[in-house]
This record gives C-alpha cells, structure tokens and sequence, in this order.
C-alpha cells in the first residue's frame, strides 16, 4: 500500500446528502487543519455518520463541495487518494470473531503495510492480558479498544471517529484522550461524531435533525 498523504486542512463548503427521498443534512460548512479536532454534534437522525461517510468518501454529497488539501498545497479531488489518507472508527468493529486479538490485529498492520509493533500497541491500549483470546469473546469496551489499537496500526493522517467514546469505562475513555493527543500532536486530523465531550479541545460544528 502506497505511504499516506500528509494533509494539512480539510474543507466542507455548503455540503448536503440525500438517501432516498430523505435529506440527511444541508449547508454544512467546517475546516478543520492539522493538528486540530473538529467534533460533530447534534441528535440522533441528525446526519452525524452521513457527514463523516461523506468526508470518506462512503457516500457522495448531494451538493458543495469537499477539499483534501496536501501539505504542499494540492487539492485531492480523488475518491481513491482521499481514501489513504483516512482511518475509521465507526459502530461496526470490522473484527474477526474467530481470531485472537493478536491475529485480527496482525491482520490489519498486514492491510495497512504497517511495520508497527503489535504486541506493544496491544499491550498500550490495555488488551495485553487478552492477547490470545478470540475476539469472539471481548467484551464491547474490549473491542472499542482492539478498534483503538487499529487507529494506531494505520499510518493515515486523518481518523474518522463515530461515537469514539462508546462501550469504554472511565479507564478506556482515558487512554482515547491519550491517544486523540499523541495523534494530534504529531499533526494528524480528527473528525468525531460525537454526543459527549471528548476530552480534548476541539472546534464544534451542530448538526440539526432532519425531518
């Protein structure tokens, strides 16, 4: 897999997404430069996960328009070349039940020809003691954590996070406030659906339910 792309803003100008015959949201404006958290807020049907399935590319905006901007200042016009610049972090934890935590996640420093060192970023984000167990059998913070560890296996400058905070305890929310500053510091981009705070300092955009 070719290197990610270093960013250094994104922008959503007027942006709007339709499913069927329903608007999702419209007039969606935000930017969001390296090393900045951009949080998402707003009620459930209000078009959080849209926005961010727009940003990767998921799904295609009805109108506006949306700039990936390098940090030698080209423009990213391109589905594919967005693509390697975004991890995700959504609802769905894309585990394989049948592995253990270290196979699924070998699998994906594999994906990603990351050269990481798995057994430590397990061992960071809590999930040593479990490490040969099959994800089967995880609890729901557990596998939020294993999603952590994917975050930290992907070299992407820009992760996508949809209610990050879900399923973790006092603990696991902790160690994400940890990682989201380690991420941003180094000049990565955050985009968080979100319906709690964070943790970390962010610029907010509200999203209003559709109806």
């Amino acid at each position: 897999m070719a290197a990610a792309i270093s960013l250094s803003r994104i922008e959503g100008r007027d942006l709007s997404c339709v499913r069927g015959e329903r608007v999702i949201f419209r007039g969606l404006n935000f930017s969001v430069a390296a090393g900045s958290l951009l949080t998402l807020e707003g009620p459930n049907g209000a078009g959080k996960t849209s926005a961010l399935r727009v940003i990767a590319g998921l799904l295609s905006p009805m109108s506006g328009t949306l700039t990936f901007t390098t940090t030698d200042g080209t423009a990213l016009n391109d589905n594919e070349e967005r693509g390697r610049c975004v991890a995700w972090l959504g609802h769905a934890d894309g585990l394989k039940a049948q592995l253990s935590v270290r196979e699924n996640a070998e699998f994906f420093a594999r994906l990603a020809s990351a050269s990481s060192d798995v057994a430590a970023i397990l061992e960071r984000v809590g999930l040593k003691r479990v490490i040969d167990l099959p994800a089967a059998y995880l609890s729901a913070g557990q596998r939020r954590r294993l999603g952590l560890a994917r975050l930290l296996l992907w070299p992407r400058p820009l992760w996508l996070l949809d209610e990050p905070l879900a399923a973790l305890d006092t603990a696991g929310r902790e160690l994400l406030v940890e990682i989201l500053g380690g991420h941003l510091n180094g000049g990565g981009l955050v985009i968080a659906a979100t319906h709690a705070p964070l943790g970390v300092a962010s610029e907010r955009v509200l999203l209003g339910a559709k109806t």
